[in-house]
């Protein structure tokens, strides 16, 4: 009989450790009913009923639950968070773009500006002494 209860409390510990990994490792918008810190509170300080409630009420369901594998895209997993503002590709901005063409114009204009003063210092005739 006492081997029965070590066995039982080895699961029960096991299912427990397991259920803590769980919800550190899930992402925290898929998680259901409670913020991720509240569910981890719940399972440390409620032991097997909070490990119990968290794959009742917390787990993520079916296909939401798997994350497909991306690869190695060198994306931080903050950005891949839904409702994140994404960013945006310079080319798409048409302020950022005419701010680009006019700052362009104007240093087109300055070197036009120093070439004509440098051709003008080059046509002068030397002062005489």
């Amino acid at each position: 009989m006492l081997y029965a209860d070590g066995t039982l409390l080895a699961v029960i510990t096991l299912f427990w450790v397991y259920t803590v990994l769980e919800v550190i490792t899930t992402d925290e918008s898929r998680m259901r009913n409670l913020p991720k810190l509240t569910w981890l509170l719940v399972v440390i300080v409620l032991f097997d009923i909070g490990a119990l409630a968290w794959w009742v009420a917390g787990r993520p369901q079916g296909a939401a639950r798997s994350l497909p594998y991306k690869g190695n895209t060198a994306i931080p997993p903050e950005y891949d968070r839904p409702g994140r503002a994404a960013a945006h590709s310079p080319d798409d901005d048409a302020a950022f773009l005419a701010q680009l063409r006019s700052r362009a114009e104007e240093q087109r204009k300055k070197a036009a500006e120093q070439a004509r003063l440098l051709r003008q210092q080059e046509d002068e005739p030397p002062p005489s002494s």
